[in-house]
């Protein structure tokens, strides 16, 4: 399998073939089994140790004047014509002592850009690129074609009903980057810090930003990234010469949020979705304890990678897509998405005068960066505490999951709510897109649950008009409709 990871690796910078999510190449998965074989009580960094290492910290402010200017962009190659909303990229540096600089997209509304909130999009990994993945694959106005080389535009874009921010964090993911090499080794803390000190940098460089209602959406590990910088801007909002952030509400897509309920979830979806079979599910649920500083013993290990193998030949991050491969015309999937996406996103993002267009600096982009999630320091077992200390200040929350996703599936994210222990206000039912079910919707104390029907893990790449309404929804915190 190790072979078989580094060949596509390679194999995929020579043909043009991404492999992620596919023959093994699983960030969040091997980051986590990492951080199990290191963990310890001893050296196990808990919430109450991510509030402490945040308190007090200075925050860098740096000069912004006249870089807003400098970072419009004019013009994205083979963008379509009539493109009619305002684009910019470039860097904010957040260490000048390190050389350490996080990369941002912002496309603002074509309609009511001056008053539509501002919302910033945090892709996971840990590691992997927001622009890329998020921007280019999932929720920004354009796509890219099988050219690698023209866009087009995507009408179920996010930045139809909001200013969207993508940010690439932490640096040495997508296009950002430090002068200092040990920057790459990181963890939650850090990267929280460092997109908080983004933030109060990217507003005043942006300053009628300032007073705008603003949210945090992601998916995957940005489950971490999200309530931890949450709960930071609103530590940071009581210091009274800080910058104050309108923070008014979070959504978690198909986010990482808790070890135990992660493995628990995922085999349990595994096995309800006929992929492993009754005894290595059986076999799991026998000899595997995954809550918090239980001993994961041989036999346990013996039997996930039972149920890995038989994942790898099956997108993980949607079970009924098929797998992009050179020697054939791609095949959509079930939703219409093209399973190659990714490569050409790979191509596109390569090109100098594209590269050159972002303001970027040159260099081999990639999707994920393997170094980041493999030398991740320490991350929590479990953010739940964060969530609820959220839910109980008044942060709308709100936590979507795609149900064809394998790798951090729907049941993940029903066990991590009922681990919340808030009550139901409003019952599960069927919300309703174009007159037929496009999920269901449980509305919870100070928390709402939705599905997307037939979304996986990137669930605006497979469902976007699906997704867009779920989105549109959250801002202006209303239930789904039922009809």
């Amino acid at each position: 399998m190790k072979i078989a990871f580094h060949l596509c690796l390679h194999f995929s910078l020579l043909v043009f073939v991404s492999c992620y999510g596919s023959d093994g190449y699983d960030p969040l998965q091997t980051a986590l089994k990492i951080q199990r074989s290191r963990r310890s009580v001893l050296n196990h960094l808990g919430n109450e140790d991510h509030l402490a290492e945040h308190s007090n910290s200075p925050v860098y402010m740096g000069p912004q004047d006249g870089l807003k200017d400098l970072n419009k962009i004019s013009n994205l190659p083979g963008q379509p014509a009539g493109t009619d909303f305002d684009q910019y990229s470039g860097y904010v540096t957040v260490d000048p002592n390190h050389g350490r600089a996080l990369f941002y997209y912002l496309a603002e509304s074509p309609v009511n850009s001056s008053i539509n909130p501002l919302v910033l999009w945090l892709n996971g990994g840990p590691g992997c690129s927001s622009f890329g993945n998020g921007a280019m694959k999932e929720l920004g106005p354009f796509r890219v074609n099988p050219d690698n080389t023209t866009l087009s535009r995507n009408k179920y874009a996010w930045n139809n009903v909001a200013n969207v921010l993508f940010l690439e964090s932490p640096a040495g993911v997508g296009f950002s980057y430090s002068n200092t090499s040990s920057d790459y080794i990181t963890n939650d803390v850090q990267t929280a810090k460092d997109s908080y000190t983004f933030l109060v940098n990217w507003l005043e460089r942006f300053p009628e930003y300032k007073s705008r209602d603003f949210y945090i959406t992601g998916e995957s590990y940005a489950g971490h990234y999200i309530p931890q910088l949450a709960q930071l801007i609103l530590q940071n909002d009581k210091i009274t010469n800080q910058t104050v952030i309108n923070l008014k509400g979070i959504a978690l897509g198909n986010a990482y949020v808790d070890e135990e309920t992660e493995m628990t979830g995922m085999f349990d979806y595994l096995w309800t979705h006929a992929i492993i079979s009754d005894e290595i599910h059986e076999g799991i649920i026998s000899n595997c304890n995954f809550s918090e500083g239980a001993t994961i013993t041989d036999a346990c290990n013996d039997y996930q990678n039972q149920a890995y193998v038989t994942m790898s030949n099956i997108f993980s991050y949607d079970i009924y897509t098929p797998l992009c491969s050179p020697f054939s015309n791609s095949t959509p999937s079930i939703s219409g998405f093209d399973p190659c996406t990714d490569s050409y996103i790979l191509g596109y993002l390569n090109t100098p005068v594209v590269q050159q267009s972002l303001h970027a600096k040159p260099v081999q982009w990639e999707s994920c960066n393997d170094f980041i999630f493999l030398n991740w320091k320490d991350m929590p077992f479990t953010v739940l505490p964060v969530i609820q200390d959220l839910m109980a200040r008044g942060i709308r929350v709100w936590i979507y999951s795609g149900d064809t996703d394998g790798n951090v599936p729907v049941t993940t994210s029903r066990y991590s709510i009922h681990k919340l222990k808030t009550s139901v206000r409003t019952p599960w039912y069927p919300w309703v897109y174009k007159g037929e079910v496009g999920g269901y919707v449980v509305g919870y104390e100070n928390l709402t649950f939705v599905t997307v029907r037939g979304a996986g893990h990137f669930v605006p790449s497979y469902q976007p008009g699906r997704a867009l309404a779920v989105f549109t929804s959250f801002l202006e915190g209303k239930l789904p409709t039922n009809r």
